[in-house]
């Protein structure tokens, strides 16, 4: 794994878009708009159950989006542009801001009308990259076309453009404008769901999701939870960035200790009881392989690694 260093990542997510697309991904085209879940709230007394499930199962993972992310270099801003007052966008409050995300309200100008976060994003992106000129990549969490234009303006710029869309709404002409475009499906530590339909493991799969979600939210982990665990599961996603990234069978321990540190500044092996990144690594000898060579070098272990 080569480690990114000097790279400086911008990211810039439309809440609403990746939330629609995933909800119609797992639900059904346009089942967003039919079923209303924009103004669904939960504590309402005469909201359905079944529509909360749903929204459940189509829970966006937005750390596994960051982490992502941070792959390329150090996150120099983090925005997500949505209506915030919106129950279904405020559900993520919590995780979004444990994240430091810069959370922009945009507000429909009409009843069921776009809010406008292309065209914000866009006008933030490209002031962002003459304000900051030091910024290597751009990231779009969206799969709308409308975000051709920006990221062909972002490559004259001289970045190098990242989309990040949902499997069957992502524009192909989108692709075409990015460097680089992997969807949400596709990156580590999001659990593969089932088709539409398939009520009995989506409901199996659903679970999976809700643990892998609730693994992000680190500031609640770290509150509640075990940190060994929050370190052996930070762990076990640098590596699998890691390896999709460089396509290499091993990767420089230095190198994944800091996609850790990037994902979790938080990060010690010290403060975990151990004297080095290495004995770290030993001690999670189900997750990780430690090759002594010099430089160390490690890899996902072939069990957690699958066929």
């Amino acid at each position: 794994m080569t480690d990114p260093g000097g790279g400086r990542v911008a990211v810039y997510v439309d809440f609403d878009n990746i939330v629609i697309s995933r909800y119609d991904q797992l639900h059904g085209r346009g089942q967003f708009l039919r079923d209303r879940v924009r103004e669904f709230d939960s504590a309402d007394k005469s909201a359905g159950p079944d529509i909360a499930e749903k929204l459940q199962r189509a829970t966006v993972d937005v750390g596994a989006v960051i982490d992502f992310a941070s792959s390329y270099g150090t996150l120099v801003l983090t925005r997500a542009y949505a209506d915030w007052s919106a129950p279904v966008n405020a559900a993520y409050h919590g995780q979004l801001v444990s994240r430091a995300v810069d959370l922009v309200q945009l507000f429909p100008t009409a009843p069921k009308a776009k809010n406008g976060a292309d065209i914000r994003l866009a006008v933030d992106a490209v002031e962002d990259m003459f304000r900051l000129p030091d910024l290597t990549h751009i990231v779009i969490v969206a799969g709308d076309s409308d975000y051709i234009a920006l990221a062909q303006r972002c490559r004259r710029l001289g970045r190098y453009v990242v989309g990040v869309g949902v499997a069957g709404s992502t524009s192909k002409a989108l692709a075409a404008a990015c460097d680089e475009l992997v969807t949400y499906d596709a990156l580590p530590g999001i659990s593969r769901q089932s088709e539409p339909g398939d009520a009995a493991s989506a409901r199996a799969s659903g679970r999976g999701k809700r643990l892998a979600a609730t693994t992000q939210d680190k500031a609640d982990e770290l509150q509640a939870g075990d940190s060994q665990e929050l370190a052996t599961r930070l762990l076990e996603r640098a590596l699998r960035l890691g390896h999709e990234k460089d396509d290499a069978d091993w990767l420089q321990s230095s190198a994944v200790k800091s996609q850790m540190k990037r994902m979790d500044p938080s990060f010690s092996e010290k403060a975990l009881g151990f004297r080095s990144f290495s004995d770290f690594v030993k001690s999670r000898e189900a997750i990780a392989e430690l090759d002594g060579s010099n430089p160390w070098m490690v890899r996902l272990s072939p069990a957690m690694a699958g066929p």
